[in-house]
């Protein structure tokens, strides 16, 4: 009987047994090999420059010593030039001085000459209304138009910003801020008392010895009152040449006086009036002269 044929037995190959790491193989090799070759060439070329040239820390000390070196350079050539300009702008400062001194004293001089001018043409008109109209009313019209100086009695009325306007500013109520504009005289309440005295019955006035014309203008510029482009400061004085007691009596109960003493409640602006028995106002610094022509007109045909 034939068999089948047999297959020769298999050798059963033994296994080999597999390392720890195997499982670590992909981060095995990103820690054997963690510069690729153009990281690699590159320290090498750092490396070679470091040693054929100078060390780092060398060349740092070097580039701080030529940068210091520099700067004690500039200061050095900036201190020389100042030491050489130093005289010339002493020298310009001083000329500035004295060009200074001689314009203020040729100034002084002008000044002087424009008040003894001034004086002059006081004197002519005063001489020219003498002669022209004669006694008393040539001496009115002098009163009234202010070329002449005047005394007699009359009334004081002393007007005055209200207390806190005159805190801050070193006193000075014109450089404070945030002080309400109503404590403040202005000039329109200027130009209700002057017009209420002149109705009141006085022949001459003045605001802080500057004496009033016809012409005279009351005018602000900013928070300062001009009288005839002339700048005053508070506390305002007025003085008013007439009838002392009757001026002052029908002054306080006239619409501007009682308009001023409004202000005194309302908004704490300081005043204060008193009879006199003797002002003394100066004359007006110049007064122009004009003089009125009657003027005929002709009937048409």
């Amino acid at each position: 009987m034939c068999g089948m044929p047999q297959q020769p037995p298999v050798r059963s190959t033994p296994t080999r047994p597999s390392r720890p790491d195997a499982s670590m193989s992909l981060l095995t090799n990103v820690m054997d090999h963690s510069l690729d070759d153009g990281y690699a060439e590159a320290a090498a070329r750092k490396k070679a420059a470091g040693e054929g040239g100078l060390p780092k820390t060398l060349r740092a000390k070097l580039g701080l010593a030529a940068g210091l070196v520099l700067a004690a350079l500039v200061v050095t050539v900036g201190a020389a030039q100042a030491r050489v300009a130093a005289p010339v702008v002493a020298k310009e400062r001083e000329e500035l001085i004295d060009r200074i001194d001689r314009e203020t004293e040729a100034a002084e001089k002008l000044e002087g000459s424009v008040d003894k001018l001034r004086g002059d043409v006081s004197a002519r008109q005063r001489e020219a209304l003498k002669q022209s109209g004669g006694g008393d009313q040539a001496e009115l019209v002098g009163i009234l138009s202010g070329a002449v100086e005047v005394h007699g009695p009359g009334v004081k009325l002393v007007v005055n910003d209200a207390k806190e306007a005159t805190t801050g500013g070193d006193g000075d109520p014109r450089e404070t801020s945030g002080f309400s504009d109503t404590g403040r005289v202005r000039d329109r309440d200027m130009q209700r008392v002057v017009n209420g005295l002149w109705e009141s019955g006085a022949e001459a006035i003045s605001i802080n010895g500057q004496r009033l014309t016809a012409l005279s203008a009351i005018r602000a510029a900013g928070d300062a009152i001009l009288v005839d482009n002339k700048p005053l400061v508070p506390p305002y004085t007025v003085l008013a040449v007439g009838n002392g007691q009757r001026l002052s009596t029908r002054f306080q109960n006239s619409a501007d006086g009682l308009y001023l003493h409004a202000l005194q409640e309302s908004y704490g602006i300081r005043t204060g009036i008193s009879t006199e028995d003797d002002l003394r106002l100066p004359a007006a610094p110049s007064v122009i002269v004009r003089t009125a022509q009657p003027r005929t007109e002709k009937g048409t045909s």
